[in-house]
């Protein structure tokens, strides 16, 4: 019984360490691919396919290392010009809660259907991560957003936020996440399969 625990801790811990040499990987490389004013951000793929196979805790933890490699790449360079700590906060936060949103949701719905719930989890992880990214916007930069939409012709601040922000993006991601996370984990369940 020792010997079957320690393997899956083991086991856990290597794939951990695989999917955060991902999340930075994706982060960097996607700090390149731009959709308006954003990067395109494959990086919440690993975080729901590590959520899906290690825990709540290993996605946390990789949204916790999305968050950091966003600010440390200098794709939060714009706000962090405006707020240091709001933007720490709110990049942090948003990372390491759609990690834990993405595990949770997981584990839930995984007593029904496995795939059902990487499907659920891949939706929840990009609303999460965008809905924490607007209450930061709104808590800090709100003024300075508001500047940002009326320059851009938008009527209204919220719809800037909403549009012109997260729009584009917030539907890449949710998408590539439904369609690539369960394949995956399929593709993952088959190389377990034929390791027996």
């Amino acid at each position: 019984m020792k010997n079957t625990a320690t393997k899956i801790n083991t086991q856990r811990l290597v794939l951990g360490a695989i999917f955060t040499a991902l999340v930075i990987i994706l982060q960097l490389m996607g700090s390149f691919i731009r959709f308006g004013p954003f990067s395109i951000s494959l990086v919440l793929i690993p975080i729901v396919i590590g959520s899906a196979l290690c825990g709540a805790g290993i996605g946390t933890w990789l949204g916790f290392i999305f968050g950091l490699t966003v600010l440390l790449s200098g794709d939060a360079a714009a706000f962090l010009a405006i707020d240091i700590p709001g933007t720490v906060v709110t990049v942090i936060l948003k990372g390491a809660v759609c990690g834990l949103a993405a595990g949770m949701t997981y584990k839930l719905f995984s007593k029904l259907n496995r795939y059902a719930a990487v499907i659920a989890a891949a939706v929840v992880c990009p609303i999460v991560n965008t809905g924490v990214f607007l209450l930061g916007c709104r808590i800090f930069f709100f003024e300075t957003i508001k500047e940002w939409g009326a320059a851009a012709g938008f009527e209204g601040t919220v719809q800037y936020m909403i549009l012109g922000l997260v729009g584009g993006n917030f539907i890449f991601e949710l998408i590539s996440n439904m369609i690539l996370s369960p394949v995956v984990v399929r593709i993952l369940d088959f190389n377990k399969k034929a390791d027996i």
